[in-house]
This record gives C-alpha cells, structure tokens and sequence, in this order.
C-alpha cells in the first residue's frame, strides 16, 4: 500500500539579516526515510514534535512533494497522482476538520457522497453502517459547529470511510478526546482493519493508541527512521531504565546503594531508577539486607520511558534487519 525509498523533503527558510539583507537557510525535514506497509497492516507513526510525522503524511497524501526519492501509494505516485488517490485513501488531521460548518452532519456526509461520486445504492449501506459503528444516530441533525470533538471527530472518521477507501491516514485523531470518546474511535479503528482488511496509517502523540492498535511501529527522529518492527522488540532493544518501588517499615533518607539514588522520596516510599545492566534480584537482596523493608515492586518500562530513551540517543538508529550509524 505504502513504498517510501530514501524519501527527501527539504525547505528554505527565509530569515532578515540587518535591515536589508536575507538569510535563506536549507532546513530537512525528512532526511532519506525508507519503509513499506503492506495491505491490511495498523501501523504506528512515531516521533517527537518537529521529527518530520506531519511532513511525511502530506508527501503521502500529495499535499508535499518529496525533494527527492521515491513514494508510491496504493501504486501511484501522490504528488502527480493527487485526485485519483484521493478517491483510493481516506485521511483524518485531528486539528483540521473536513465537514462543512455550518451544515448538520447528515448533510456534510451526503455532500461527501457527490465529491467521491459514491453510488446511491453503496452509499446508503456505507453510511447505515458507519452510523450504528459510530454511534452518529442522535446528532446527524446537528450542524457541525454545534457538535463536540468527539462527535465532530466521529463524523470525520465517517466522511473519510465513506468511500471505502483501502487505506486510512490518521494524524492524531484522538487529539483531546475524552475517555468515552477515545475508547469509541479506538474500538471503530481496530474493528474496521480486523473486519474490513483497511490499511491504517496512525500518528499520535496518544501512546495509548499504539499500544491498544497497532501491531508495529515506525519512529523517526530529526527526520530520519530510528525504529521499524514490533512494539515489543522496541522494549526488549532500548535500555530504557526500570523503577523499583521500595516501602520501608518507616521514613528515613534518600537511599543510595551501588551507585543506584533514590530520585522520589515520600515519607516510608522510595523511588529507585534501575538501569537496564543493573541485576534486579541481586539489588532487592542488599535493600533487604541493609534496610528494613515492608514491600517492593518492580516496574518494568513502559512505551514512553522507552520512546524518551530512544528519542534521546540512548541507542543507534535502525533500520529492520540492520544498525545504522546516528
């Protein structure tokens, strides 16, 4: 669905330099990026805020064209290619909406309809069944400027499905939802690729999506890939630290044992920073022998102590299958 080769996307940015004078510098955005998603993949986008997320997703959408490389979207190339992909994708920015804001939903959907030229006949079936999957029966009525973000977000899912496309782009789509409304947009998402075979393509900053979703993840840093594979590889590869949780019989100073510090302290609890070389067990046995303890925990890393080791240089970017020097 998705082939990016040493994907290039760079920018000039104009600067003033005295009172006459401009300054034009080279800024790249996306720096030699290569990785293929197959039909049928929920793949996670990461990176942090400037990593070059955003930049890509409109080279794939034909918003942007690349600088250089190659990118082919469901086969075709989306920059030259543009309107006729459109009709193969469906795409959702989370901040930006594609409805028409002073129309109720329904209308904004039937008017979606006309644009992608879905037949009346499909287009009754698709938009009976977006409606019962995300639950849109009780504000179709309501004009979009009246609706929450997360039924406004629910009608952009719809409108984006409506021509059943083969692949979905989603660029933060649960950006400031409730609970309610997240757990809805995750349960649709993950029903639509197991049921229908959808390609998803999904960058957020939300961790929670990725790990209730997606089965891999793509991370790019400074515009370059760090990481393609599985989400558990990811935690097995990156030495990010562990936290042990130690509760004294009573409060006492911060405690420092072979070189690991304690780096919380409340009143008998104790926070203690393990790195990944250091050997729990053989760390829990001089606590006990040193200290009087009540209770320990041991709590492995989760996706964003990983993703903060990543994202600061504490291993060499990769690429599937091979190392690749920083």
């Amino acid at each position: 669905m998705i082939e990016a080769e040493n994907v290039v996307k760079s920018f000039t940015v104009r600067s003033r330099s005295g009172l006459l004078r401009r300054t034009r510098t080279p800024l790249v955005a996306v720096d030699g990026v290569s990785f293929t998603v197959a039909k049928g993949e929920f793949v996670g986008y990461l990176g942090p805020n400037g990593a070059g997320k955003s930049t890509t997703i409109k080279m794939l959408t034909g918003i942007l064209t690349a600088s250089s490389g190659t990118l082919r979207v469901c086969g075709l190339d989306p920059s030259r290619r543009r309107t006729t992909l459109a009709r193969r994708i469906g795409v959702v920015f989370g901040q930006r909406t594609t409805l028409w804001w002073d129309l109720p939903l329904r209308d904004s959907l039937t008017l979606v309809r006309r644009l992608y030229r879905v037949e009346a006949a499909a287009h009754r079936e698709r938009f009976a069944e977006l409606t019962a999957l995300l639950e849109l029966g009780p504000f179709l009525d309501t004009p979009v400027r009246q609706l929450s973000l997360g039924q406004r977000m629910r009608g952009d899912l719809a409108a984006a499905l409506l021509h059943d496309p083969e692949l979905l782009v989603l660029d933060e789509p649960t950006i400031g939802l409730d609970v309610v409304s997240k757990a809805t947009v995750r349960d649709f998402l993950e029903r639509i690729n197991a049921e229908r075979g959808t390609t998803i393509l999904l960058t957020t900053h939300d961790l929670g999506d990725i790990e209730r979703l997606c089965r891999r993840v793509l991370i790019i840093d400074h515009g370059r890939l760090a990481y393609d594979g599985a989400l558990d590889e990811l935690r097995r590869t990156v030495d990010a630290d562990r936290l042990l949780v130690v509760e004294l019989e009573r409060p006492g100073p911060p405690i420092t044992l072979d070189g690991i510090q304690a780096e919380r302290v409340e009143g008998p609890r104790q926070w203690l920073r393990l790195p990944r070389s250091a050997n729990a067990a053989t760390v829990v046995a001089e606590l006990t022998r040193v200290h009087q303890v009540r209770d320990i925990s041991l709590r492995e890393a989760g996706i964003e102590d990983v993703l903060a080791a990543l994202y600061r240089g504490d291993r060499a970017y990769r690429r599937p299958g091979r190392p690749v020097a920083p």
